[in-house]
């Protein structure tokens, strides 16, 4: 290969011979070894290398590009029809004025990864092979949709209600499982989500392959994702994941149209390089596909390297606009650079350098790329492809800024679109924006189905049918439900042994997964090291630290408990890989996640809503939960408003459990609801790390527990409800206390295991009640269980007083109601003080009840008063949800001192001399949660 401007290029040339002469003579092994010393040497002497870039050209020479198979002049044939049929799908619901939106040049830039991978790649489910996965890139969505349309299986109605869902008929603006269940797999559209649930997908395929569960196949993961989208972190964030377990399962392709939403992806620089220097030192395989086969003849005759230096130099705001601008300009601004260029392309017309295609729109590349793909073994693969975004829509749309957001197009776009693809359309007929299906006998129809059944069937496809599982009964659970007797536990620890009675039941204990992100110590699963095992891919390496002891660190290839590191996305990518898999492999699991609660839905949630779209099942459990358990942590780690976070995906069922008896009635319901009868929901629980006794359960009660609300403690001369939830129920249980002894006041106390489901139920009653009102009325769980029991009632949680005012309108009579939460950041104190800063403790719950009663002129007022001061309340401070008083302010100490930054620092070269650091101080870190 010349260099351009080489200063030696003899001299360049005798270290190039030299070096295939040891390949040819001796091997690459050699020659691998030979340039790692090399390099080492060169990083010695300080030599600013570029280590991990290759030159800007395809990776697949032309001499080893495999043949394409199939009939390619069918196969453009086809692939015009659906960028019409896609093109037309989004004007069509853009038309009168609705503004439905929809995207054109996301899937016009690579309308041919896709079909080289459908015609000739992508393989379907059948009885025997479990079918590829495949992530869409979300904004494809309508070409996705119009190759479907082709093949008969979406019918013109449904293509012509393209984001118009209401009343069952039409398709769903992007990927959503939820909505299309029997069509689309994973919920791709929110940017990062889809990469990382795609390693994830990859490494727990192998897990389960590894476990003995699953048979090896030789399936593979395929993501289509965006150039601009690798900037999320989800993007990038997981790939050494992929690297080091060499997840040769899994294979990415990068549309790199340069382009993002509003612009340039790297307009300064080039955004292929970048990312193949990050993808190979991850581990990966980079398979570049940067020019069409119509740059090979330039390239050919590069014989100066002139060529190859200009491809290098130009960065990716100049290739956009090149191709914006077309082929004079070219000529002018990329060609005209250097004379050797400029005489290359001397006898071509503006029209043939503006033909210059670039990689991703062709398929004779693509296929190259696609093939060496499916052929790598030991590492995953990420093609980088070159495209243009909105190629093909017109010369004023393509490579334009703003293309992302077009969605409408005047007829002189129209007649280029069609006189680009040679579609059968009059200009009137174009003014109709026509859906074309040609008949199901014509060439185009057999060949399309053709290949396809040749590869299995069509896609996208999801099995959304149920395999149900053989789930516990209640009494399964029988040591728990009898209490801890005089036994202290916390809910986390009820928890750990709740997981080890399912891993036990011979029915389903195979396919229950414990997952941890880092922190199994905390939560006391550490005791499942050595009896589970954590899965590695490669097994164990190294004798662990701690061999001799009985809760050793065992890592094993066949391991059974996932532990995904300090990573929460990663963990709830793979709970959600195992979650889906009764649909992607036919074979359900139960992932059982168990996370630091603050780090759950206020860290992942998107990834928890995309859980809910692609109706995984399982159990979240949010660990060392609640504003006021997690003694001195503080702010960052204390939650209280998970629950409310919760409540906002709809297919979420979450609980705040407080005794044993109550976890084990809500997981067993759990299993029954999820993997006997199919109901495609997801479980949220919040555990706390404070240590109790927890009671036997009483009779009758489990009902109420799956509902969210029964009645715990009753008192036949009762003028108060008191319902709590978590471990604010135990302050409710002493404040009812105090008012009887105290104060004479008799008070039912009542365990409130879920809001949430309250909230659902009442609102599912008034829906009901608002719609059929010639209906027998029907009333909420709430009131038809305190309708009998008279008087005011309070709520009391560790959560903020969201999570408990949602069932006030469904309260009966109107009833008065007071909530307490915590409401505000947290602190780091002891329980005691947290609860009495925040309201939340069994004094403030008495005061709370007392003055509600004084508002209804049951008591007397002063009676309030003395309470407050009897449990010497402070009512100074503001709301704890507000700033509180602190350190007093120094607005007028003196500024520090700042030394001139041109002196050296006293002091600093004697340090130095002496070998001791520089700071005499050291840095603070925040302390492990453990």
């Amino acid at each position: 290969m010349p260099f351009y401007q080489d200063p030696d290029s003899l001299e360049t040339q005798e270290w190039q011979e030299a070096f295939d002469a040891v390949i040819k003579n001796v091997g690459v092994d050699r020659a691998a070894f030979l340039l790692k010393t090399l390099y080492q040497q060169a990083i010695s002497a300080h030599v600013p290398i570029q280590r991990f870039n290759t030159a800007y050209i395809n990776t697949i020479p032309t001499e080893e590009e495999p043949s394409i198979p199939g009939d390619a002049h069918m196969e453009r044939r086809i692939r015009a029809l659906i960028r019409w049929n896609a093109l037309a799908m989004v004007l069509r619901a853009n038309k009168n004025n609705d503004e439905l939106g929809g995207h054109l040049a996301t899937f016009a830039s690579s309308a041919t990864l896709y079909d080289v991978g459908f015609n000739h790649v992508f393989r379907a489910a059948n009885d025997h092979f479990g079918g590829d996965m495949i992530y869409y890139q979300g904004h494809s969505a309508p070409g996705i949709y119009a190759r479907s349309f082709l093949e008969g299986r979406l019918t013109e109605e449904q293509v012509q209600n393209f984001r118009r869902e209401v009343g069952g008929k039409g398709l769903s603006s992007y990927p959503h499982p939820y909505l299309m269940p029997d069509y689309w797999q994973f919920p791709t559209v929110s940017m990062g989500l889809g990469p990382i649930m795609s390693i994830y997908q990859a490494h727990v395929q192998k897990y389960l392959m590894n476990r003995g569960l699953l048979e090896t196949q030789n399936r593979k993961v395929w993501a289509f994702l965006g150039d601009g989208e690798m900037d999320e972190p989800e993007s990038l964030g997981a790939i050494g994941l992929a690297g080091r377990e060499k997840l040769d399962n899994l294979i990415w392709v990068i549309n790199c149209n340069l382009q993002r939403l509003d612009g340039p992806v790297r307009g300064n620089g080039k955004i292929i390089q970048e990312l193949e220097s990050s993808f190979r030192g991850a581990g990966w395989r980079v398979i570049k596909v940067v020019w069409g086969r119509r740059w090979d003849a330039l390239l050919a005759r590069d014989t100066t390297g002139a060529l190859r230096q200009r491809m290098e130099e130009a960065v990716d705001g100049e290739y956009q606009a090149f191709e914006a601008h077309g082929g004079a300009y070219a000529r002018e601004h990329f060609f005209g650079k250097y004379p050797e260029l400029a005489e290359m392309v001397a006898q071509m017309s503006d029209q043939e350098i503006d033909d210059l295609n670039r990689g991703g729109h062709d398929p004779v590349k693509v296929y190259a790329a696609y093939d060496a793909a499916m052929k790598t073994v030991g590492q995953p693969v990420v093609i980088l492809a070159k495209t243009v975004k909105g190629y093909g829509l017109s010369d004023a749309v393509q490579s334009a800024n703003k293309s992302h957001q077009i969605k409408k197009m005047g007829m002189p776009s129209l007649q280029y679109f069609r006189d680009r693809f040679d579609l059968p359309f009059t200009d009137e007929e174009l003014e109709h924006l026509p859906l074309y299906r040609p008949a199901e006998n014509s060439p185009e129809i057999r060949y399309l189905n053709a290949r396809r059944e040749a590869l299995g069937g069509a896609l996208p496809a999801r099995r959304s049918g149920h395999i149900p599982l053989t789930t516990p009964e209640l009494e399964d659970f029988k040591a728990v439900l009898e209490g801890s007797g005089n036994k202290e536990q916390s809910t986390t620890m009820v928890m750990v042994r709740i997981i080890s009675i399912l891993l036990k039941n011979k029915d389903i204990g195979s396919r229950v997964v414990p997952i941890v992100p880092d922190e199994a110590r905390t939560f006391g699963l550490e005791g499942m090291f050595r009896q589970l095992g954590i899965y590695s891919a490669v097994g164990q390496l190294y004798t662990p630290e701690d061999n001799e002891q009985l809760m050793n660190y065992r890592e094993d290839k066949t391991g059974h408990m996932l532990e995904e590191g300090i990573n929460e996305a990663g963990a709830t990518s793979a709970w959600i890989a195992l979650g889906t898999s009764y649909s992607t492999n036919a074979l359900p699991m139960i992932p059982m996640y168990m996370f630091y609660s603050m780090f759950g839905f206020q860290r992942v949630g998107d990834l928890i809503w995309a859980a809910g779209d692609c109706q995984a099942q399982g159990f979240l459990l949010g660990a060392t939960a609640g504003r006021t358990t997690l003694n001195g942590e503080g702010l960052q780690h204390q939650d209280g408003h998970s629950h409310v976070l919760a409540a906002t995906v709809p297919n979420v069922v979450s609980y705040d459990p407080c005794f044993g008896y109550e976890l084990a009635v809500i997981v067993q319901d759990g299993l029954r609801r999820m993997y006997s009868e199919g109901e495609r929901v997801l479980y949220y629980l919040t555990l706390m790390n404070e240590n109790y006794i927890h009671p036997p359960m009483p009779e009758g009660v489990e009902e109420g527990i799956r509902k969210g609300l029964y009645l715990f403690q009753k008192e036949e001369e009762a003028t108060v409800q008191l319902i709590g939830s978590g471990v604010i129920l135990r302050e409710v249980i002493k404040a009812a206390k105090l008012l009887k002894d105290e104060y004479g006041i008799h008070a039912n106390v009542w365990s409130a295991t879920s809001f949430n489901e309250l909230a659902r139920d009442g609102m599912a009653v008034d829906y009901h009640n608002r719609l059929h009102p010639h209906d027998p009325v029907q009333v909420s769980w709430v009131a038809e269980q305190l309708a009998p029991h008279k008087g005011v009632v309070l709520a009391a949680t560790d959560h903020i007083r969201a999570y408990s005012e949602q069932i006030r309108s469904f309260l009966p009579d109107h009833r008065p109601y007071v909530t307490l939460g915590t409401d505000g950041y947290g602190r780091s104190d002891t329980r005691e003080n947290l609860r009495s800063f925040f309201g939340v403790d069994a004094a403030n719950i008495v005061v709370a009840v007392l003055k509600l009663l004084a508002d209804e002129d049951e008591i007397d007022v002063r009676l309030v008063k003395d309470a407050i001061s009897s449990f010497e309340l402070e009512t100074t401070l503001p709301p704890p949800w507000l700033p509180q008083p602190h350190l007093e302010n120094n607005h007028d100490a003196p500024a520090p001192h700042v030394p001139d930054q041109a002196a050296p620092l006293e002091g600093i070269e004697a340090d130095i001399a002496d070998g001791e650091p520089v700071a005499d101080t050291p840095a603070t870190s925040q302390e492990a949660s453990s």
